[in-house]
């Protein structure tokens, strides 16, 4: 228990290193993992029973040749990749959003730096390297989690697009 508070403390500290900018660098990462968990959870846990339904949906079908039987094959094809790529939007603005805001920190770093300058001049290098260290910090978060976030969202979209194709293909059309 106390290791784990020890770690808590130096969370925070590190947290607090990088400034108010940091702390919204977390709450975004920690929306963007929780939308890539629930797309993976989505297509282990519920995506199987949907497309089990979607395939019986189309099987029960007596018409399957007609132009309205296409219609309605796309149709379900568009609802199956609707519901996988629901959060795929949310998860590419947060990869975005990320180096963005670790741009944001760098600047309201730099600025501190300013303001430190402005004051003690130039000979406060301790003083410098607080604001340095809140510049920097940030940036590195913000593209450490948009790194990560971009392998994972590509994963996911290509895994949407896998389906589609293996949904398209098991909705056979004579």
């Amino acid at each position: 228990m106390s290791s784990f508070l020890t770690l808590l403390e130096s969370l925070r500290n590190f947290l607090n290193t990088g400034g108010n900018v940091l702390w919204t660098i977390l709450l975004a990462s920690i929306c963007l993992w929780t939308l890539v968990a629930e797309r993976y959870f989505f297509f282990r846990l519920t995506y199987p029973e949907r497309k089990a339904h979607w395939v019986e949906q189309w099987n029960n079908r007596l018409d399957r040749h007609s132009s309205h039987a296409l219609y309605i094959r796309e149709c379900i094809i568009s609802e199956a990749k609707i519901t996988m790529s629901t959060t795929l939007p949310l998860i590419n603005m947060l990869i975005g959003l990320c180096p963005l805001l670790g741009l944001l920190g760098t600047v309201t770093g730099m600025i501190h730096v300013f303001d430190v300058m402005s004051v003690t001049g130039t000979s406060n290098a301790r003083a410098m390297a607080a604001g340095v260290s809140q510049a920097t910090i940030p940036t590195m978060a913000g593209m450490v989690i948009a790194i990560g976030g971009l392998y994972f969202g590509k994963r996911i979209e290509q895994r949407v697009s896998d389906e589609t194709h293996h949904l398209t293909d098991l909705l056979k059309y004579h």
